[in-house]
Parts: structure tokens; C-alpha cells; sequence
């Protein structure tokens, strides 16, 4: 039976959200950083080889099953990006606020309708270091990317993705509304209805 997981990341966003999905099965989520793990080298291509490369390394370091979540923002008007380079968009020490100006910034002359985008989320889990079938699962969130911010939850983009159907930026959610909507809450109920098994 599983009773902690190491979160292949030090985002204190992610480990809250992921923390308050596994609480109801009593499962404790640490993060990889109170281990002293250094963040493993992101060389994929694509968000399945990074979350791999960070769950393997995460559990290789503390011997714990590891969950890994590589996730971005995909802008169909820049051909995907920011993608896989969402964290990093805006060059060495980005920040969330220096992200989103770079983005609005790329988007400044293209109009509302075609400002379309989704947020992507892949999680890897390994039971092990040398788990040779690492359980890959994903989620997607269609949107739009506003023209200025709004709200003061979530981080990230979450203040320039707008929700059509809500008419809200994803930052104006309330935390149990953005779960049951976003890629990585649809990404976390596919992890769940596999490993279930493991949790009882």
C-alpha cells in the first residue's frame, strides 16, 4: 500500500493541489526538495520524456514511488508555444509575471478569436527507479488567453487562461472548481483509476 509519494518538483502550487487530491486517500505527498534532490536536467522534447526524466530521477534519489507533472501552455497563434518551455518562457530567472508579459507581448496584435490555447498536462508515475512501464497519463484544457490578467489563485498563466464556458480566467477559480476542471485534474483522475489498486 502506497503512503507517500515524492513530487518530482519543488512548485508549491502543484504540491498544493496535489496534496489536497491525494488527502482523501491518506496518501502524504512530499516534495523532492526536503530530500535535498536537485532538479533533474529536462533534455526531453516532449512533456512524456521530461516527466519521465524527472519522476525516475526523483525516486532514484529517495527510494519512494515518484510522480512527475510536466505541463504547459500550448498558444495555437505561436504554433504550440510557450509548450514544454512554459516555466522557462521568458529566458533565465523567469518568474510567472515575466511569463505572462512575454506572452501578452506575442499575442499583442492578434485578435480575440484567435487567441486560442490549452493547457497540457502529462504525469508520470514510477513505482520505482527501474519501473520499466512508468504509468503515463494525460490531460488537456481548452481556452483563450486574455489581454490583460485577472484573479488572484492558481499561478502560472492561470491569470491570462480564460474558461469559455465560465467567461473566467482560471486564476478567478476557486481552488475545488479548477481541480475538477483542469488538465492536470483530468490528468490526476486517470492516475487515479490506475493505481487505485495500489491505494487500498
Amino acid at each position: 500500500m502506497i503512503q507517500k509519494i515524492v513530487l518530482a518538483s519543488g512548485n508549491k502550487g502543484k504540491l498544493k493541489e496535489f496534496s489536497q487530491v491525494f488527502s482523501e486517500w491518506h496518501i502524504e505527498v512530499l516534495p523532492q526538495s526536503i530530500f535535498d534532490v536537485s532538479d533533474a536536467d529536462e533534455t526531453g522534447l516532449s512533456f512524456v520524456e521530461n516527466a519521465i526524466l524527472k519522476a525516475r530521477h526523483a525516486a532514484a534519489a529517495t527510494g519512494l514511488p515518484a510522480l512527475a507533472d510536466d505541463s504547459g501552455l500550448e498558444v495555437d497563434a505561436l504554433n504550440g508555444a510557450p509548450g514544454i518551455y512554459s516555466a522557462r518562457y521568458s529566458g533565465e530567472g523567469a518568474t510567472d509575471e515575466r511569463n505572462n508579459a512575454k506572452l501578452l507581448e506575442a499575442l499583442k496584435d492578434v485578435p480575440e478569436a484567435e487567441r486560442t490555447a490549452r493547457f497540457r498536462c502529462v504525469l508520470a508515475f514510477m513505482r520505482h527507479a527501474n519501473d520499466p512501464t512508468p504509468l503515463i497519463c494525460q490531460g488537456a484544457w481548452e481556452g483563450q488567453i486574455l489581454v490583460e490578467s485577472c484573479g488572484e489563485n492558481g499561478f502560472g498563466y492561470d491569470p491570462l487562461f480564460l474558461v469559455p464556458e465560465l467567461n473566467l480566467a482560471s486564476a478567478q477559480l476557486a481552488p475545488e472548481q479548477k481541480n475538477a476542471l483542469s488538465h492536470r485534474g483530468q490528468a490526476v483522475k486517470e492516475l487515479i483509476r490506475h493505481i487505485e489498486p495500489y491505494l487500498r
